[in-house]
């Protein structure tokens, strides 16, 4: 199927590695221009070397999403090399669990300023944009815990709740512009977490992957690929998803006990 990506330019936040570099990937090869940013150069570097290599077009901007000066910078310098912005993927963002009483206002106000307000902030200056393109798509990466937030899961699951009522508002107000607002709430996906984790406490990965699902209750009975999370974006914000806005969609393999 032909997404009928080729020429888009699309800006995916937190890109320089996992699921979000996977993205960056898979739409360069179905013909669009990425725009890869995130705070760590060197990671931002060997990405685009490596779409780069494989024929795709891309551009890496060192990017700290909750500066301001920052989202400035990432929209002036994608329209100045490419002239155009017809998707956003926001992406950035980490994990955050504890129990209500041991979340302190910082953490609050950490989650909050990536995983809220720079979405927000990015989007304002991107809708212009789109807008100029004849429209578009904005997706907002979140979490299953926001459509049914666990014990211990603040602040994470609060933000990533405030991110899904984010999506269907704006899909509301854009909607008349050819701007599609959707969201994919991911469970539990193969990621460098699961790398780091298996590193830290000498666990084998292809044991800790045989048994999230067992201890998750994933009815499918694995995690999911960063390759399939990619097709799933790519679809999302190409012309072919043209009647689909105001969309929460669960990415987690039937694991989350809300539709």
């Amino acid at each position: 199927m032909d997404l009928g990506l080729n020429g888009k330019v699309v800006i995916i936040t937190g890109s320089s590695d996992g699921l979000g570099a996977s993205a960056a990937r898979t739409l360069a090869k179905e013909g669009a221009s990425v725009v890869i940013c995130a705070r760590n150069l060197q990671k931002l570097q060997a990405v685009t070397t490596e779409i780069a290599a494989a024929g795709g077009n891309v551009m890496a901007v060192q990017t700290d999403v909750t500066n301001p000066a920052h989202l400035e910078n990432l929209v002036a310098q994608t329209v100045q090399r490419f002239g155009r912005i017809d998707a956003l993927v926001n992406n950035a963002g980490r994990a955050a669990a504890q129990a209500f009483e041991q979340v302190s206002d910082a953490a609050w106000d950490d989650d909050l300023a990536l995983k809220f307000h720079a979405p927000i902030r990015l989007s304002k200056l991107v809708i212009p944009h789109l807008r100029a393109s004849g429209g578009g798509s904005i997706l907002n990466i979140l979490a299953t815990g926001g459509k049914t937030p666990a014990a211990a899961s603040m602040p994470s699951s609060v933000s990533r709740a405030a991110g899904m009522a984010l999506t269907k508002a704006m899909s509301k107000d854009l909607g008349a512009d050819n701007i599609r607002v959707n969201a994919v709430l991911i469970g539990l996906v193969e990621s460098d977490q699961w790398v780091r984790r298996s590193a830290s406490t000498g666990v084998p990965l292809t044991t800790i992957y045989s048994t999230l699902p067992r201890d998750n209750g994933i009815p499918l009975g694995r995690v999911g690929q960063a390759e399939e999370f990619a097709d799933l974006i790519a679809f999302l914000v190409s012309p072919r998803a043209a009647f689909v806005s105001g969309c929460a969609i669960n990415f987690d393999g039937g694991m989350s006990a809300a539709v």
